[in-house]
């Protein structure tokens, strides 16, 4: 476990469980510095010490925190050795140290997890945890500056879309709209709840993105028809809005919303259920 800045206990996941090995504790941390090309491994010698390159001790070592929790026990059995081995410190102030873990798949946050916090709010202890989440191009360094954002006045979104494609989003409504601190996160990304294409169709081949059909059929029954020019807030809108908040990266994808007919808001509401066949919401289709 590592104490973040935030004072927020974090937990991060190793590939394999670790057996447990009496020794000397190890901090193990990301690091750069001028005279190495690109981030590296290391080990802090001590607390508010100097740092070991593991990347020395042994090149065929991950140059990232993630694929070296990935190889587990062969990889930290490799850190130990190097920590006995009495090796040369680089001193503390000729490295920037990194995030220890950068661009992990997901940033899991529980809300209301202090019985004091949620005194000092006057309101009750939760009896099942609040999970949000944070996008992983939020997480810094631990000396890095937090920066205000300014506002976006990005006029050129549509120059940074790749294509388009259809997805289901699907929702899990109890714990949408009941539980969770009623917060949509965890209805909305179980494992596979988010099934994405078939094709990404470049731009160049949508003459117009906001002029499209797009329906969702269950069981071969069409249950949401619609165009996206009922679309609120236009690609380029989205994508200025977005950004002002948070780092879009190639590949990132966004989700511009649903037509009407979801099985909830029907009256009586229609549930999926197991074995139902679920149709995609019409890939880019010219009306």
């Amino acid at each position: 476990m590592l104490v973040s800045g935030g004072r927020r206990l974090l937990t991060v996941l190793q590939a394999q469980r670790w057996p447990f090995q009496q020794s000397r504790d190890m901090r193990l941390v990301q690091f750069q510095a001028p005279h190495l090309m690109g981030p590296h491994l290391g080990l802090e010698s001590q607390a508010g010490g100097g740092v070991i390159n593991l990347n020395a001790f042994d090149p065929t070592l991950p140059k990232t925190m993630i694929e070296f929790l990935e190889q587990g026990e062969a990889t930290l059995s490799v850190a130990r050795r190097a920590l006995a081995a009495q090796l040369p410190v680089l001193p503390r102030s000729e490295v920037t140290f990194l995030a220890p873990v950068t661009r992990p798949d997901k940033v899991v946050c529980v809300g209301m997890n202090y019985v004091d916090h949620c005194k000092e709010q006057n309101v009750p202890v939760p009896k099942e945890p609040i999970i949000f989440s944070k996008f992983a191009s939020s997480i810094v360094g631990p000396y890095d500056e937090v920066v205000l954002p300014p506002e976006s006045q990005a006029t050129d979104a549509m120059a940074h879309v790749a294509g388009f494609t259809v997805a289901h989003d699907v929702s899990a409504r109890d714990w949408q709209m009941k539980r969770n601190g009623k917060q949509w996160l965890l209805g909305k990304t179980f494992d596979t709840f988010c099934p994405l294409g078939p094709a990404l169709v470049t731009k160049d081949g949508v003459a117009d993105p906001h002029n499209l059909k797009i329906c969702c059929r269950v069981n071969g029954e069409v249950v949401q028809s619609s165009n996206t020019n009922q679309m609120v807030f236009k690609t380029e809108e989205l994508i200025a809005w977005v950004s002002q908040f948070v780092t879009l990266y190639p590949g990132d994808v966004i989700l511009t919303g649903t037509p009407p007919g979801v099985g909830v808001f029907r009256k009586p509401p229609v549930f999926l259920k197991v074995g139902w066949l679920k149709g995609g919401k019409g890939g880019p289709r010219r009306p």
